[in-house]
């Protein structure tokens, strides 16, 4: 488990630094990549804010993990990414986006396996529904590749995501610049495209979960998909035989809500 006043250090260093540009986060497509898109998707506008290219949000529908798991697996494919927008400060103030982790699907004899790295676990592969459960309550953004990946492709990919499984979490490096013993999601997913020759990025390590979606956006490598507001299930909670159980009850549960939700802000869990 990562320290915590670490993790608070390192948060701290990256809002004092989030004014940086970052030229080499940049995602550029390589010759390899489909440079058609087919014609019934709708593409990146410009965001009249920033300037910066944009996906078109669809409307967000709200469903449950095990709900979500149905239709989202049917979408899915090998290469598919999810975007989850959640609630860690460091990230949204240094990247100035409120994207804040990304994760890649692979298709296994039928079933859908999600790979990710995570503050706190490192690099993981869990089921669709484990995925889901630990991004609620986000909303999740769905990507998919312009072409379905070819055999060579979805076997390369899933082997260079399997190699790093068991790799620890970590984002200090995305400061420096330099390559580490961990890996932080977005890295871990630009790494696994640029080894099927997708896209490439002069330094990995300084693409941020909102780069890497607008850069494959931008160069018509990813189309957007479906959008989902994953809820947190709401535990049924016995009723309490007294006023001083109710008390009780009320305070234990305002304490978990309020850790869990600074835990989110803070430590990004």
């Amino acid at each position: 488990m990562k320290n915590p006043a670490a993790t608070l250090a390192g948060i701290a260093i990256m809002f004092l630094a989030g004014s940086m540009a970052f030229a080499d986060a940049s995602i550029i497509p390589t010759l390899a990549t489909p440079q058609s898109v087919p014609a019934e998707w709708e593409l990146a506008k410009v965001d009249g804010v920033s300037g910066s290219p944009v996906p078109i949000s669809s409307p967000a529908e709200s469903l449950f993990p095990e709900e979500a798991v149905v239709r989202i697996a049917e979408e899915c494919q090998t290469g598919s990414l999810i975007f989850s927008r959640g609630d860690c400060l460091a990230v949204k103030a240094y990247t100035g986006s409120g994207y804040t982790h990304v994760a890649t699907v692979v298709e296994e004899h039928g079933d859908i396996y999600v790979y990710d790295s995570m503050n706190g676990v490192g690099v993981r592969r869990l089921s669709l529904v484990e995925y889901l459960e630990t991004q609620s309550p986000d909303h999740v953004v769905l990507f998919h590749p312009v072409r379905t990946f070819e055999q060579h492709e979805s076997e390369s990919f899933e082997s260079a995501l399997a190699a790093e499984l068991g790799r620890p979490y970590s984002v200090s490096h995305h400061l420096t610049g330099r390559r580490c013993e961990g890996l932080h999601c977005s890295e871990y997913v630009t790494d696994a495209l640029i080894s099927i020759d997708w896209i490439h990025a002069d330094n990995p390590v300084r693409v941020s979960p909102a780069s890497l979606m607008e850069g494959i956006v931008l160069h018509d490598v990813y189309v957007e998909g479906s959008t989902f507001l994953l809820p947190r299930p709401i535990a049924p909670i016995p009723e309490p035989d007294s006023w001083c159980g109710q008390l009780w009850q009320d305070t234990k549960q305002c304490t978990l809500n309020s850790c869990r939700q600074l835990s989110r802000w803070i430590l990004c869990r």
